[in-house]
C-alpha cells in the first residue's frame, strides 16, 4: 500500500501555540508574523501552567491566551479533549509546541496529524526526551543542533522538517550549549510554519519534502 501523502495548505492561517513556560519559540514566530514573513495570525496562546511567562507576554501583545488546569482533569485524554475543543472553536489550521512540558496523546495527535508541530535541542532521531544538550556533551559528539518535527504519538519521532547544526564545543556546558541551540531554533521554527502556510511541505511516510 502506498504512503498517504499530505500537503500543507497555502493559505492564511491560524496558530494555536501550546506553551509552559517563557515561549521565546512563540515570541519567534510571532515576531516572524509581524515582520510579514509568515501568512498566518497566532489565534490562542495555550498554558498548563498559570503562571508561564509566555501568557504574559502574549497578552501585552494583545493576544488571546488560555489556562487550564491539568488536575481537573484526571484522565489525559479528557484534558487533551478540552485542548482539541478550544482549537476546533478558532478554526485552528496549526499547533506549535513551544516548551509545552506535556506528552500529547496519541488521540490528540491523531486528531491532528501533520498539523501539529514541535521544536527539540537535538538532531533527531538523536537524543530524544529531556536535557538532551548534556546527553550531547556527555557522548561527546562533536554536532548538535535543532530538529523542527511535525509530532507522533511516539515522543520525538514524527516527521523531520528541518534542522540546524551547531558545533558541540571541547569547553561546551549545558547552558552554553543550549543558548547557542536556541539562536538557531527561532530561525528553523519560524521558518517550517512559513512553509507550512505556503502549501510547501509535503508529507509521505516519515519523510517531509520541501516543494
Amino acid at each position: 500500500m502506498a504512503d498517504e501523502i499530505f500537503v500543507s495548505p497555502r493559505k492564511h492561517g491560524r496558530i494555536m501555540v501550546l506553551i509552559s513556560g517563557r515561549g521565546s519559540n512563540f515570541r519567534a514566530i510571532h515576531d516572524s508574523i509581524l515582520a510579514g514573513k509568515i501568512d498566518a495570525k497566532v489565534a490562542l496562546v495555550f498554558s498548563n501552567r498559570e503562571e508561564a511567562e509566555g501568557l504574559k507576554i502574549a497578552q501585552e501583545r494583545g493576544l488571546e491566551t488560555l489556562y487550564v488546569n491539568a488536575k481537573l482533569y484526571p484522565v489525559k485524554e479528557d484534558y487533551d479533549q478540552e485542548i482539541i475543543r478550544q482549537a476546533r472553536k478558532r478554526g485552528i489550521d496549526l499547533i506549535c509546541l513551544a516548551g509545552y512540558m506535556k506528552v500529547l496523546t496519541p488521540m490528540f495527535c491523531n486528531e491532528f496529524k501533520n498539523r501539529i508541530m514541535n521544536i527539540h535541542p537535538a538532531l533527531l532521531p538523536s537524543f530524544p526526551g529531556l536535557h538532551v544538550q548534556q546527553k550531547a556533551i556527555d557522548w561527546g559528539v562533536r554536532y548538535s543542533g535543532a530538529t523542527v518535527h511535525f509530532v507522533a504519538a511516539e515522543v520525538d519521532m514524527g516527521p523531520i522538517i528541518i534542522q540546524a547544526i551547531v558545533p558541540v564545543l571541547q569547553d561546551d556546558t549545558e547552558e552554553k550549549l543550549s543558548a547557542r541551540i536556541l539562536v538557531e531554533e527561532h530561525k528553523i521554527y519560524s521558518e517550517a510554519v512559513r512553509l507550512f502556510f505556503e502549501g510547501r511541505l509535503e508529507v509521505r511516510g516519515r519523510r517531509v519534502f520541501i516543494r
